[in-house]
């Protein structure tokens, strides 16, 4: 076992341990943070397996763009950040799907290849995985960030509760409506 092999194990433990504290903490800005670590540790695997620009992205990308947006959006929705009483459901369902659909796809895999190796392709190159992005695959990508515009946008209209009420109707009178301090004594705003 090489120091390559050490490190990427190391790092695949602090992935999995992370991805478990992401769906076990009852702390939502925690279980952000957390997010962030395992993907910190995915980017760290991508530069073990020699590939850096995969690595670099899932840091810009992932870590910088979308876990920012996340926290950004719970800020904005005034969700609760300390403990939810919400959340205390039993985990012994999602363990129990979670664990077969694991075992499920492990069957498939070794179903699949049979033990044997796989030849691969050549290394790419970031400028054949630019062409890739920008000619096949450019669609998919707006329309992604379409997607996280709308979630932004949305955010925003949840976190604004004044946006969308009508002002409340008057009681019929044709009289002011308000409040004390905002009604003077003759009436009058």
């Amino acid at each position: 076992m090489t120091g390559a092999d050490v490190l990427l194990l190391a790092l695949g433990a602090v992935a999995v341990g992370a991805g478990v504290l992401v769906v076990t903490t009852k702390h939502l800005v925690r279980a952000g943070l957390y997010l962030v670590v395992c993907l910190g540790a995915l980017a760290g695997d991508y530069l073990v397996l020699g590939a850096e620009l995969v690595a670099w992205v899932q840091v810009l990308i992932y870590v910088g763009a979308v876990v920012v947006l996340l926290l950004f959006a719970v800020m904005l929705t005034r969700a609760p950040i300390g403990a939810s009483d919400d959340l205390d459901r039993p985990g012994w369902p999602a363990a129990l799907i979670g664990g077969g659909a694991g075992l499920g796809l492990s069957v498939l895999l070794v179903d699949a290849y049979r033990w044997s190796t796989v030849a691969l392709p050549d290394t790419g190159t970031a400028e054949r995985l630019g062409e890739q992005i920008f000619a096949s695959w450019v669609l998919p990508f707006e329309v992604l960030s379409v997607l996280l515009l709308s979630a932004l946008v949305g955010a925003v209209v949840l976190s604004r509760p004044d946006i969308g009420r009508q002002a409340p109707p008057g009681d019929g009178t044709g009289a002011p409506t308000g409040t004390a301090a905002e009604v003077d004594s003759g009436g009058r705003r």
